[in-house]
Order: C-alpha cells, then structure tokens, then sequence
C-alpha cells in the first residue's frame, strides 16, 4: 500500500493537471471514524469537489459494497471485467488480476472503490496501480459525478448516468442508489432531487465523448477472488 503521503501527493498532481485550485484541496473535512479507505477517500473528495459525501459513499456502495459486521461497506480491492464481477483480499490480488486482464488485451474493465473503467477513463491516470488507489479513484469519481450533475440536474440521475447512459440500465441502478443512500447511516446531507446545489468547480477530468459505463453483470467466483456485490441485476 503506497504511504499516505504519497497518496496525497498522487491526488494533488491529479487534481492540479486539471486544473483544480489549490483551494479546492486545502478544504478541511472532519473524517467519519471507523471508516474503511473508500470512506475516507469519499469524505476528501467531497471537500475538494463539493459533491456531497453522501452521494460518494453511497456510489461507492452500490459499486463494491459487501456485508461486514452486519453493515454494508465499500471495498477498495474490486474489478469488474467485461460485465462480471470480483473482490479480492488485498491489492496485490487485485493488481496481480487486473494485469493479467490486460496483458491479455482487456481493456473493458473497472476497478477500485469507485469502479472506474480502463477503456474510457484509463488515460487520465498514471497507471493501473493509480486507478486502484482510493484517493485517486474516488476524486476521478467525484469530478465525473459533478460534471453529471451539471448535465442532469440532480444527484439521483447523475449516479444512474454514471452506471449507464442506457435508460433502462441507469433506472435500475438508481433504484439501487436511492435504497443504499437511504439506508446509509449519518450525516445525510444531500437532496436527490435538488436543482438547487451545484458542485464546487474543481477542473474537468471528463471528456464529452466518453459514452456509456458497463452494464450490470453476473458474478463469477475465482480461487483468489470473491463475488462483488452487484445486486441490481
């Protein structure tokens, strides 16, 4: 696992190639205890992005999330390939699959707290390993979510936008987003169907041209691997 300074350090350099005020990366966020690394990315991608960190973790849960001690939580070590869907123990495992998958010519696939796809949003990261870290992943995450929200208006279609620009894909996944945002413990701070909030700008990451997010796959178990949870189905 990278030290926490250099993850900072990733971040800022992802965030400054952007174009994001050094304001927007200074903003102070009291972070949620006993949050896993998904959690705790949301909240300073929430600080620096103005998206509510309600609507991270709840993406974030909808895209990785697992029963642990009776409550749902993220997990940063998932890939989803080509519509099927894996978690593994550490990040070793899961850099170890993913680079297989890609010396194997796969592109089509997601990874990290956030999911976020190689083939469409590959270029804008370092390398694989970047993709996979919490901080990195979940700000990409939050910069495509705001520019969404921009686009539609409200939190709730800009989640299912980021899932799928197929309608009947996006729908489903919404329902899926609405279920696990109410069932978040507190703070809830964002309106679903607000109008009214916009994100911080904080530098475009996202191309006009990006097209639609996978669709909802099956799970397939591996020897090293586990099944994500991908409910909505």
């Amino acid at each position: 696992m990278p030290h926490l300074l250099f993850k900072v350090a990733a971040c800022v350099r992802l965030a400054l190639l952007a174009g994001a005020p050094i304001s927007a990366l200074v903003w102070p966020v009291e972070t949620l205890a006993g949050r896993n690394p998904c959690d705790q990315a949301a909240e300073r991608a929430a600080s620096a992005t103005g998206v509510p960190v309600d609507v991270l973790r709840t993406v974030t849960r909808v895209e990785t999330g697992r029963k642990r001690g009776g409550e749902m939580q993220p997990w940063p070590w998932a890939v989803n390939v080509s519509g099927e869907g894996y978690w593994f123990d550490d990040e070793d495992a899961a850099l170890a699959f993913a680079f297989r998958q890609h010396k194997n010519g796969v592109r089509n696939f997601d990874v990290g707290c956030f999911q976020i796809n190689y083939r469409w949003h590959g270029d804008a990261f370092v390398s694989i390993e970047d993709m996979f870290d919490p901080e990195a992943n979940a700000l990409y995450a939050a910069r495509f979510l705001a520019e969404l929200h921009h686009e539609f208006g409200e939190w709730e279609g800009a989640a299912g936008a980021y899932h799928s620009r197929t309608k009947e894909f996006a729908d489903r996944y919404k329902v899926r987003f609405r279920q696990v945002h109410n069932a978040l413990e507190p703070p809830l701070v964002a309106d679903l169907g607000s109008r009214q909030r916009s994100p911080a700008s904080a530098g475009s990451l996202i191309g006009a041209s990006l097209g639609g997010r996978r669709m909802p796959g099956s799970v397939v178990a591996m020897p090293d691997a586990h099944a994500a949870f991908i409910p909505f189905d």
